[in-house]
């Protein structure tokens, strides 16, 4: 019968620093690239309307996120959030801090599209693949 080992894998955790970091990098990327081009001004409808691009830590995952206005009258005035992307924080590299991409699916489910991007490359994978980009 084979005996069973244990391995040992070093893992990365990103520090409150280093998310603070990550999260201001990310910040002017939306103030100075996806606000200008995907959401110049708010237009109010009688639906539901975007009315903010922003992002948000959860645990080691960084989300781009929508913030919609309602128009409707039973509902006029509520805001609610749609993620439209995810960058998940790859702790078994070591040595620089990795990201995998995700999508998110019309049924709410997390797509991995790209594996193990750095940062800079999230950002311009985020700039030119039309799933990567806010729904407007």
């Amino acid at each position: 019968m084979a005996r069973r080992q244990g391995v040992w894998v070093r893992v990365k955790v990103l520090s409150a620093h280093e998310k603070a970091d990550i999260a201001e990098r990310c910040g002017r990327f939306i103030a100075e690239k996806l606000k200008p081009r995907f959401l110049p001004e708010i237009r109010p409808t009688q639906f539901n309307y975007p009315i903010y691009l922003i992002g948000r830590w959860r645990g080691n995952k960084y989300s781009f996120i929508t913030r919609y206005w309602s128009g409707f009258p039973e509902n006029a005035g509520e805001e609610f959030d749609a993620p439209f992307t995810r960058l998940d924080h790859v702790e078994e590299c070591v040595s620089e801090t990795r990201f995998e991409v995700m999508w998110q699916r019309h049924n709410g489910q997390w797509w991995l599209l790209h594996r193990s991007v750095v940062l800079d490359e999230a950002f311009r994978l985020i700039e030119t693949e039309g799933l990567l980009q806010p729904c407007l």
